[in-house]
């Protein structure tokens, strides 16, 4: 079986790591190593944000190795002030409870629970809510330096606006979740995201120098924008795993429209797709990249909300932005996915002739389905697999076309 390292590598879930060689030796030895990713409770779902984690979850899992979902029941209840520069709301012990068993059902959705190695979900709030703080001082705190610790990117972010003690101890917390962890489980690897790096590393060392033993950290890339902003914003907010916070529809339709330079980047993040496929759907920098964009909202949408809600995201957008196709006068033509669409507008009644066709995608005046043609070589397939289509010229002409 290929090296669980490799995998990530190539599907660009690694950003940042330690003792990458021991690493990559512990995991090709055959065995199950249990590894875990923490997820903070503060909501009643996860949401986008948390997708490449439990992406690079499944695929450990998938390569032999042993998942551990850490829900931060405890944690939750100070907060971590990675990427804020204000001070997170307290959550009560009753409402953590409450996400914290949401949060479970929708690990089921990505990773398998059956078997040896079965995922398991363990709650923080076990050894953190009954700490003696004298005892944790001594047994845990010897082992960090102040100085050291405000050098993290996570604290130096809250330092004009003012750190809390409270957050100051998030630090401390995390690295002891992976230290009790270890002890627990035999857990030998902390993944999460690359704003998590300064915390996560601070569990591999004090490991490391508490108990004498090998310990290792990932990190995976955020998924980002060309532009360098976080991805999973709408007009509503953020882009939740829940149906009841985002619908399928809307899931569905802001992956069918992300930048044309990210489509491939999150063909390999967030989907299982093999990556010759995917560099093959990608490979062309043109309108062609639209039959990539749908497969992978359809993809996503599939692997989050279940296929029978991802083929009806995909029916509602085709609908929505194509027209209700069963209203339309309907144009049947010889063709395949690469006839071109000059050829469909002439066919279809829309140009009288090849040249009046290329003047009027010149002009911007004509679509497949939702997407604006501007290539006057485009071809059926740049723009859709399916051998119906809506064909729109202008405002007032709209037709659908059935290739035979």
């Amino acid at each position: 079986m290929k090296n669980a390292l490799d995998v990530l590598r190539e599907r660009g879930f690694v950003g940042q790591t330690v003792y990458e060689d021991d690493l990559y030796e512990l995991l090709s030895k055959g065995e199950s190593i249990p590894f875990y990713v923490g997820f903070d409770p503060t909501a009643d779902s996860l949401h986008i944000g948390h997708y490449i984690p439990i992406m690079a979850m499944a695929h450990m899992q998938r390569a032999g190795h042993k998942p551990i979902a850490l829900v931060g029941g405890g944690t939750g209840m100070i907060g971590d002030p990675s990427g804020r520069s204000d001070l997170r709301s307290m959550l009560t012990k009753e409402q953590i409870e409450h996400n914290v068993d949401c949060i479970k059902g929708q690990m089921e959705r990505f990773l398998s629970f059956e078997g040896e190695n079965g995922a398991i979900i363990v709650n923080n709030a076990d050894w953190l809510l009954n700490l003696n703080y004298v005892d944790f001082l001594r047994d845990i705190g010897v082992y960090f330096s102040v100085n050291k610790m405000l050098t993290a990117e996570c604290f130096k972010m809250r330092m004009e606006k003012g750190l809390s003690f409270l957050e100051f101890n998030y630090m401390l917390m995390q690295a002891y979740d992976f230290l009790m962890l270890n002890e627990k489980y035999n857990v030998r690897l902390e993944m999460g995201g690359n704003d998590q790096w300064s915390n996560i590393l601070a569990g591999a060392d004090l490991i490391r120098r508490k108990k004498r033993v090998d310990a290792f950290a990932i990190t995976c890339p955020l998924l980002l924008n060309s532009e360098g902003k976080k991805m999973g914003k709408t007009a509503k907010g953020a882009l939740w795993l829940s149906a009841d916070r985002t619908t399928p529809y809307e899931f569905y339709q802001y992956f069918r429209n992300v930048e044309d330079v990210k489509v491939e980047e999150c063909l390999r993040l967030l989907t299982f797709m093999p990556l010759d496929e995917i560099y093959e759907l990608t490979k062309y920098k043109d309108e062609r990249m639209n039959v990539a964009k749908e497969r992978l909202a359809y993809e996503v949408t599939k692997l989050v909300h279940g296929e029978v809600e991802a083929e009806k995201a995909r029916s509602q957008a085709k609908a929505a932005f194509g027209g209700n196709m069963e209203d339309m006068p309907e144009v049947e033509m010889q063709g395949n996915s690469d006839t071109t669409i000059i050829d469909v507008l002439v066919c279809a009644g829309a140009a009288k002739s090849k040249g009046e066709a290329r003047r009027l995608i010149e002009g911007g005046g004509v679509k497949v389905g939702e997407d604006k043609v501007s290539d006057v070589f485009a071809t059926v397939g740049a723009f859709t697999t399916e051998k119906e289509f809506v064909l729109h010229k202008g405002k007032k002409f709209h037709v659908k076309v059935v290739l035979k």
